[in-house]
């Protein structure tokens, strides 16, 4: 499985004289080469002779542990020590001698072990001994308190802390404590921007590796992960890990203000920054604020007109891969998502989740003003706009203004004469998509009837008009009555003043 076959170990023989053309010293070469052994005797140890095979032993004074010769004990004392004799001539960074040799991985690029099953490769043996895990779902590790599996030593040390609430990184720009030193890592680079890796292909630029190696799979459309269950393919290992819960139903991440739960990290903390409007990502260009980064960067192509996913049939330009994906249906004709109820089916997830609504009646969304509930964000930020009196679109012809861009766009047909919708059946042109509505009088279906009379309709503007007069009658006829009731009291009162 492992290729080269030698490890990396712990107390493992340092490199040979070769990679001293990359290191660095405070002390001659002579003297610091670990492997010759040295006539003194290291003060920080113990010498004992084996009185059955006559060979000596050498004893750390710090840990106890054993070592045959004064080489990898003088290694192991450095992790006591800290010292770290050996540094990088290419980027400073310093390191004991077998740190030394994996670390020069980083600038040559070598990564000699590979995975046999999805050919995945590594620049160390433990990095890939982890990584087989993922395929034999082994998790060796476990912790005593709630009985969780890890795959990693690593992983299990960082979820101990969720028991003891230990976080022992601290950010010194906002005080944000965290658990572990990557979370912290990214963290500090929301402050600082930074983003030091970069895609070779497109040239987008992340904050991480693991969000980079992810991405790179977007132009290979490689997916080396699958599910044993459904056989979805995915591009990451957390993917797939996420993409698991799907089945398990497990749900591990609970939001402290609702209780409601979610089955990984990142929906739980878009979800509680609905709580308290956080909003720490801002757009340079028009001060925007967003939750997230990423829907930051699908902002910002809208200043900059950049549509990086284009449709290989049609050549349709979109900022996101998602909408490409969602777009390509229309070509496939494929319609993955089908409603319980009534049976539609729908090429994307999130119409299929606003029809849903027509049937549950579920309006999640409400104004904090009126108390308006809506079936969608976006409804509800252009009813916002009706309280603020925003009108950010306006008509660069008459100067109208509108509070969104879809009645600003209706709007310029008006200047244009352009009617881009035409019926099928009687070929007549529509400024507006008015074409279901007049195939519906070509066939006579109406699937629209009112409760209240029974009259059926082809159109729901035709339904909810009706409706409103049905509604108006019925308040007139109620004002009628409680009138011809205060009259009928008032002259049976005047006729018999003594009751």
């Amino acid at each position: 499985m492992l290729t080269p076959t030698n490890e990396e170990r712990y107390g493992s023989e340092p490199e040979q004289n070769s990679d001293h053309q990359l290191l660095s010293h405070n002390f001659p070469v002579a003297d610091s080469q670990d492997q010759k052994e040295s006539k003194d005797v290291d003060p920080g140890s113990k010498t004992h002779c084996n009185t059955q095979t006559g060979k000596k032993s050498l004893t750390c004074d710090t840990c106890e542990k054993v070592f045959k010769n004064k080489s990898k004990l003088k290694i192991h004392r450095r992790h006591h020590t800290g010292e770290k004799p050996y540094s990088c001539k290419i980027c400073g960074k310093a390191f004991r001698y077998n740190s030394m040799k994996l670390h020069m991985r980083t600038h040559t690029g070598e990564k000699p072990y590979s995975c046999n099953t999805c050919g995945e490769k590594f620049s160390r043996a433990s990095t890939l001994k982890n990584h087989l895990r993922i395929h034999t779902g082994e998790k060796p590790y476990f912790c005593e308190t709630c009985g969780k599996r890890f795959r990693t030593s690593t992983g299990l040390l960082i979820h101990m802390r969720t028991h003891t609430g230990e976080k022992p990184y601290t950010c010194n720009i906002c005080g944000k404590k965290f658990s572990d030193n990557s979370a912290f890592s990214k963290h500090t680079r929301t402050h600082t921007g930074e983003k030091p890796y970069s895609c070779s292909t497109c040239g987008e630029k992340f904050s991480n590796r693991p969000i980079l190696k992810s991405h790179l799979r977007t132009h290979t459309d490689e997916k080396p992960y699958f599910c044993e269950t459904c056989g979805k393919c995915l591009r990451s290992s957390k993917g797939l890990l996420i993409h698991m819960r799907t089945h398990t139903g497990e749900k591990p991440y609970t939001c402290n203000t609702c209780g409601k739960k979610f089955n990984n990290q990142s929906a739980l903390t878009k979800h509680t920054r609905t709580h308290i409007d956080q909003k720490p990502y801002f757009c340079e260009t028009c001060g925007k604020g967003f939750s997230t980064s990423s829907i930051l960067l699908v902002h910002m192509r809208i200043h900059t007109g950049e549509k990086p996913y284009s449709c290989e049939t049609c050549g349709k330009g979109f900022t996101t891969r998602t909408r490409l994906l969602v777009h390509m249906r229309i070509h496939t004709g494929e319609n993955p998502y089908t409603c319980n109820t009534c049976g539609k089916k729908f090429s994307n997830k999130s119409d299929f989740s606003r029809h849903t609504r027509i049937h549950t009646g579920e309006r999640p969304y409400s104004c904090s003003t009126c108390g308006k509930k809506f079936t969608r964000t976006s409804t509800l930020n252009d009813h916002l706009k009706n309280h603020t009196g925003e009108k950010p679109y306006s008509c660069s012809t008459c100067g109208k203004k509108f509070t969104r861009t879809s009645t600003l766009k209706d709007h310029l047909k008006t200047h244009t004469g352009e009617k881009p919708y035409s019926c099928d059946t009687c070929g007549r042109k529509f400024k507006f998509n008015f074409c279901k509505t007049c195939g519906k009088n070509h066939t006579g279906r109406k699937p629209y009837t009112c409760n209240t009379c029974g009259k059926k309709f082809s159109i729901k503007a035709d339904l909810t008009k009706i409706q409103e007069t049905h509604k108006m009658r019925s308040h007139i006829l109620v004002k009628m009555w409680e009138r011809f009731h205060y009259l009928f009291q008032a002259c049976w009162f005047n006729e018999n003043p003594h009751r």
